[in-house]
């Protein structure tokens, strides 16, 4: 119903076509660097997607007891790492592990595996068919580690890829007494990300740190940096707003899929980061594909579309596509993103080069 809702919605505010020029490039984004091949956000996974040549490599930034930036797609450890093991009495009561609670020096003890679940007390590989769980050596690198390596590939191999980081949860960081927003743009202004041409986009679920960012921090940092919106429905509770009395609730996307929904976002952001079907509807089937209209909407507003995320494991590939190329041919040409968040970007760069 919410998809059917979603279209009607953003379909009514198709505005006049032809408003937005991009740079004529799709562009790929490594989501989690090389994911679909090597445990998510490792450096070996980020060295090898930088080997596949996507334009962006993204980072996922969470922040340490001990104010220190990790790359991590959680604000949470016991996902990809050992952590139940190696410090057994360090969950909260609802019996995560956070990183907000661990030194880096405490982080750094930690090995990283393929995401897995808890099923009656045994871990479940979340992609089986990817890299066997608990297999050689991965850690949990540092955001300056990341950027230190991406820049020096830039340097021996005389290539341009560029850093896509997401601040993780904002409104949980400062709810904490951190603020995780400032920190992450002083390091990106370190190493020289400083104005909308540097190769950088930073984005974030949160919107009302999103306008904090423009608004405040750029500002005061005098830096310019691209932004994104990313959006989600709300009952993913993916953003929470904390009333007067330290309660959470579930902040409310609905507004960005209204009339003046992506007018607003303009505002503040240079793109959006949609769940894929936000932009081609789940009602689709092969040879009849719906498009919301929300590419549409936000191309009207001057924005780029970076949907996410493209994934060739089983159970994966929409109905309505062939494959997973017939889904980035559906996403690139029909539905016209400007690039997309897939965990096999080699896949997506093969496909751009044989289509030029």
């Amino acid at each position: 119903m919410k998809k059917v809702w979603l279209a009607a919605v953003i379909s009514s505010v198709l505005l006049s076509p032809a408003s937005f020029a991009n740079n004529g490039d799709k562009i790929v984004v490594a989501h989690r660097g090389a994911s679909g091949y090597l445990p998510e956000h490792t450096l070996p996974a980020k060295a090898l997607a930088y080997a596949m040549k996507p334009d962006y490599i993204e980072q996922d930034v969470v922040m340490t007891k001990d104010d220190q930036l990790v790359v991590l797609h959680d604000h949470y450890l016991d996902r990809v790492t050992d952590v139940a093991e190696v410090f057994p009495n360090r969950a909260r009561k609802d019996g995560r592990y956070y990183a907000i609670d661990f030194t880096l020096a405490e982080i750094k003890q930690l090995s990283v595996t393929e995401g897995f679940n808890l099923k009656d007390g045994k871990q479940v590989q979340g992609f089986p068919e990817r890299y066997p769980m608990w297999q050689s050596n991965f850690t949990v690198p540092t955001l300056q580690e990341e950027i230190e390596m991406i820049q020096g590939l830039n340097k021996t191999l005389g290539y341009d890829i560029g850093i896509y980081p997401e601040i993780k949860a904002p409104w949980f960081h400062r709810h904490e007494g951190k603020d995780i927003s400032k920190a992450v743009l002083e390091v990106l202004k370190e190493y020289g990300y400083t104005s909308k041409d540097s190769k950088v986009y930073v984005q974030t679920f949160d919107f009302n740190e999103l306008k904090r960012i423009h608004d405040e921090l750029l500002p005061a940092m005098k830096i310019d940096l691209k932004l994104v919106q990313l959006m989600a429905y709300t009952d993913w509770n993916e953003t929470m707003v904390y009333d007067k009395d330290g309660k959470a609730q579930p902040y409310s996307y609905d507004w960005m899929f209204k009339t003046d929904g992506m007018k607003t976002v303009a505002k503040y952001a240079d793109g959006i980061g949609p769940w894929k079907p936000m932009v081609v509807s789940d009602q689709s089937s092969k040879g009849n594909i719906k498009l919301t209209g929300l590419v549409k909407a936000a191309h009207a507003q001057g924005m780029a579309v970076h949907p996410y995320t493209f994934r060739k494991d089983e159970g994966r590939i929409p109905a309505y596509a062939e494959d997973f190329a017939d889904m980035l041919d559906i996403f690139y040409n029909t539905a016209n993103v400007d690039g997309v968040f897939t965990d096999f970007p080699n896949l997506a760069v093969d496909f751009i080069s044989e289509r030029e």
